[in-house]
């Protein structure tokens, strides 16, 4: 069996994923590759859906049906719910074995692979959690242990409830602080909610008004996208086109979208630097009326790596991100 590794360039799951390997063959030969993939057209060339992908003898036992080819960073669903930067070793010793591996599409769990922003920096002097939480692959569901996720759906439902962020008195303080040290959410100086991906406490470009009625503020049109399947309700998402100030309507029922106009667009990537997602990238995930007027967006931040996608994959960005956050 030839096994090839395809990465970009500094990818910080490219080391662990030939570990992952060569711990799943147990013993077994194979001829492994590590190929780290330059641009779009050869991610094209060779299957490449995300960084890391895994290929055996040229097929990625992972990739959903209409995978696009991308560079961007790739996430797996673990059989837990969970999302990380690596497939589930149990999924890849199947597909090892010659037995189906288990994939998510647009609708359902199981792995599979999301876009996300941007990797936090190396920071030795936050606590150990970093080893129990995978960052790497900027999965937002926090874990279950020492109620981190029950903390993060109580913040989330108390935005959809209301609008705003909750009083952060009455939440444990050692559990607030870990996440903000993984970035679930951000903390002004006072130590107040600032946001709670996908939510924002203080006003944004994007608005999302529910079904119920209760308007909130999004970080990014990602995050706009991810509401709807989030909490599983109607909503109408507006923002406006950077470039031409004109308005973006995306309207949600019964999770189909209707985007006016018919040819808008959405931006994903980050700035450089690394650093929490609210710094990295989120002022620049942004809804365009069209191609072009994303282009001139791109052509005056040139320090801005991304891509500008479809409505189509922009949906399913925000629902592989977000739409389980809530889950139990």
């Amino acid at each position: 069996m030839r096994i090839m590794v395809l990465t970009v360039a500094d990818c910080p799951n490219a080391r662990p994923a030939l570990d992952l390997v060569a711990t799943a063959l147990d013993g077994r030969e194979a001829e492994v590759e590590l190929v780290e993939v330059a641009d779009e057209a050869e991610a094209a060339r060779l299957g490449m859906y995300g960084s890391p992908t895994i290929l055996l003898d040229g097929t990625d036992p992972f990739a959903p049906p209409g995978a696009v080819p991308s560079l961007s960073c790739r996430l797996y669903w673990g059989a837990d719910g969970a999302m990380s930067g690596l497939p589930d070793e149990t999924a890849l010793r199947r597909a090892l074995a010659g037995q189906a591996a288990p994939v998510r599409d647009a609708g359902g769990p199981g792995p599979g692979p999301a876009d996300c922003c941007s990797p936090l920096p190396e920071a030795p002097d936050l606590p150990d959690v970093r080893r129990v939480v995978d960052r790497a692959g900027r999965g937002r569901r926090a874990p279950a242990e020492r109620g981190l996720r029950a903390v993060q759906q109580q913040i989330l439902r108390h935005f959809a409830d209301t609008g705003t962020a909750p009083d952060t008195r009455p939440l444990p303080p050692e559990a607030l602080a870990e996440l903000a040290a993984e970035d679930f959410v951000t903390l002004d100086e006072a130590g107040n909610i600032r946001a709670a991906y996908p939510f924002s406490a203080v006003p944004t470009r994007h608005r999302v008004r529910l079904a119920g009625g209760v308007g909130v503020w999004s970080m990014c049109a990602v995050d706009a996208l991810g509401i709807p399947a989030m909490l599983g309700q109607d909503a109408v998402i507006t923002s406006t086109d950077p470039v031409s100030g004109e308005p973006v309507t995306v309207t949600s029922v019964d999770g189909t979208l209707r985007w006016e106009p018919a040819d808008a667009v959405v931006f994903v990537g980050q700035r450089p630097g690394g650093g929490p997602a609210a710094v990295a990238c989120c002022d620049v995930l942004n809804f365009f009326t069209d191609e072009a007027s994303a282009g001139t967006w791109t052509g005056s931040h040139p320090d801005v790596r991304g891509r500008v996608v479809g409505r189509s994959e922009a949906a399913r960005i925000g629902r592989d991100t977000f739409g389980h956050l809530l889950a139990p």
